[in-house]
């Protein structure tokens, strides 16, 4: 039995290798192609080109310049005219600096109050948590943590006195979440 299985799988892969070249298409005569279409070509018998003369060389002119000076003399300086010194710039007079436009308030009038206050705490939070942070001990990122919180709580302090409460509230809220994880670090 085991043999009829081998002659089985035998001629049934024989059978597939009978034909050794693939299926030919059906014999179609080739596509006609039409003629190419005729060429208009205008003679050029009747007039042919006149030769033109290319034109003269422009004469050439040597350009004199003048001999260097001798490589023994030190060069020769003219004498500068004598200027009064120059006044040392005077400090530019204190002006004030530009100041901003105030920032649209987006606050209703009667929360202003309430919007400061809530301000002010975040940025007290925040002091104080810092305040409780040995610096010294922190470690690289924890030490850049801490600075950022303290440029928060700056930038809260300039939001609060241009009057900008929201972005006074949101990075006093930021600082004051800093300062709390160093806070709560040591």
């Amino acid at each position: 039995m085991k043999h009829f299985y081998i002659l089985l799988l035998g001629a049934t892969l024989a059978s597939g290798c009978v034909r050794t070249h693939a299926k030919a298409a059906p014999d179609n005569p080739p596509l006609d192609m039409p003629a190419p279409p005729a060429r208009d070509i205008e003679s050029s018998e009747d007039n042919p080109p006149v030769p033109v003369e290319l034109p003269s060389e422009p004469a050439h002119t040597a350009i004199k310049r003048a001999p260097p000076p001798p490589r023994n003399e030190p060069p020769r300086t003219e004498p500068k005219p004598e200027m009064p010194p120059a006044e040392p710039p005077k400090p530019p007079a204190a002006e004030e600096p530009p100041r901003a436009a105030p920032p649209l308030q987006t606050t209703p009038a009667e929360e202003v109050g309430e919007l400061e206050n809530a301000v002010r705490a975040a940025v007290a939070r925040a002091r104080h948590d810092l305040n409780r942070v040995d610096y010294r001990s922190l470690n690289p990122e924890a030490r850049n943590q801490y600075e950022v919180a303290k440029s928060f709580i700056r930038q809260a302090d300039d939001a609060i006195r241009v009057k900008n409460l929201e972005f006074a509230k949101t990075v006093a809220d930021k600082a004051a979440v800093l300062a709390a994880q160093l806070a709560g670090r040591r």
